[in-house]
C-alpha cells in the first residue's frame, strides 16, 4: 500500500469543501477523500472493538494498581500503589501510597496537591512535570475519540501500514481545527490501539518532543475494553509504566471526590 505523504494530504483535505461545489473535483482532491474515508473506518472499527456504545459513553471509573516511574536514564526512579477516580470530561483524582496521602487532583485547566498540610494549586508554567501531565490529559484516547472526532473541522489521515508491539498495525492521525493532531496505531487483527503519540513544541529551544503511551493486556470490563497495562515514553524514554488490578466503570463518585480541600478517602 503506497503510503500518502502527511503535508499533501492535509492541504488536499482543506480543500474538500471548495471541491463540492465544483462540478469536477481533482485527482488529489478524490484520494484526499478516499483516504480520510479509510481513516474513519479504521477508527470505527477501533471503537467497536473497544466497546462501541458502552466505551464512549462511560461516564466515570474506578481503578487501582501499581506504578513506576523512570528517570532520564531509563533506571527505575519509584514507585508505588494508586488509586484512580476518573469522571467525564476533566476531572481526575490520583491517590498515592498505600495510606493514600499524597493526591493529585485534575479540575479542569486546574491541577492540585492535596496532603494532610492541605491543597495547593500547581503552576504548569514552573513545573515541567505538571505541564507535561495536563498535556497528557488534553490528548488522552477518549478526549480525542470523544470530542475531537466528531468536532467540525477535524481531518483524520490514514498514513499507511506500521509495526506496532511487534505486529502489523494502521497509523491513523487525527488534526483538529487547532491543529492539534494525535497518531494512533491501530493494530490489524484485533482492531484494538496498541500506540498513541502526540508531539509537542518546546517553546525554548523550538525542538519537538515527542509523547507515546503503548497499551495492552486488554481485558474487557462491564463491556469495555479496557487496558491493564501502560507504558508512558517521553521522547523515546520510559517515564512511566503502570498495572491495573482492579476496573469499575460508571460508579457515580460523591461530587466532593473532586473538591480540592478534600483529603478524607472517598468510599471505592
Amino acid at each position: 500500500m503506497r503510503i500518502i505523504p502527511t503535508v499533501i494530504l492535509f492541504c488536499a483535505c482543506l480543500s474538500l469543501s471548495a471541491a463540492r461545489q465544483r462540478a469536477s473535483p481533482t485527482p488529489q482532491e478524490n484520494e484526499a477523500r478516499s483516504n480520510q474515508q479509510k481513516a474513519r473506518a479504521v477508527i470505527d472499527r477501533m471503537i467497536i472493538a473497544l466497546g462501541g456504545q458502552a466505551y464512549l459513553t462511560v461516564q466515570d471509573l474506578y481503578s487501582e494498581g501499581r506504578y513506576g516511574r523512570f528517570g532520564h536514564n531509563g533506571d527505575l526512579a519509584g514507585g508505588t500503589v494508586f488509586f484512580r477516580y476518573w469522571q467525564w470530561p476533566d476531572k481526575d483524582r490520583l491517590e498515592l501510597t498505600p495510606q493514600r496521602d499524597i493526591v493529585q487532583l485534575y479540575v479542569g485547566d486546574k491541577v492540585y496537591e492535596v496532603t494532610y498540610k492541605g491543597s495547593q494549586l500547581q503552576d504548569p508554567q514552573k513545573d515541567e512535570g505538571v505541564k507535561l501531565a495536563m498535556l497528557r490529559h488534553r490528548y488522552a484516547l477518549e478526549n480525542v475519540l470523544r470530542t475531537w472526532l466528531n468536532a467540525p473541522g477535524t481531518l483524520l489521515l490514514d498514513e499507511g501500514p506500521t509495526l506496532a508491539i511487534n505486529r502489523m498495525a494502521e497509523r491513523i492521525t487525527i488534526i483538529n481545527s487547532s491543529n492539534e493532531s494525535v497518531s494512533i496505531l491501530v493494530l490489524a487483527d484485533s482492531h484494538l490501539p496498541a500506540k498513541k503519540v502526540f508531539y509537542i513544541r518546546d517553546p525554548q529551544s523550538r525542538e519537538r518532543d515527542e509523547d507515546e503511551e503503548i497499551y495492552d493486556n486488554w481485558r474487557m470490563v462491564q463491556g469495555v475494553n479496557t487496558p491493564m497495562s501502560r507504558l508512558v515514553q517521553h521522547n523515546g524514554r520510559m517515564a512511566r509504566q503502570e498495572y491495573l488490578q482492579e476496573v469499575i466503570y460508571n460508579r457515580r463518585p460523591p461530587d466532593d471526590t473532586f473538591t480540592p480541600k478534600l483529603f478524607s478517602r472517598p468510599k471505592k
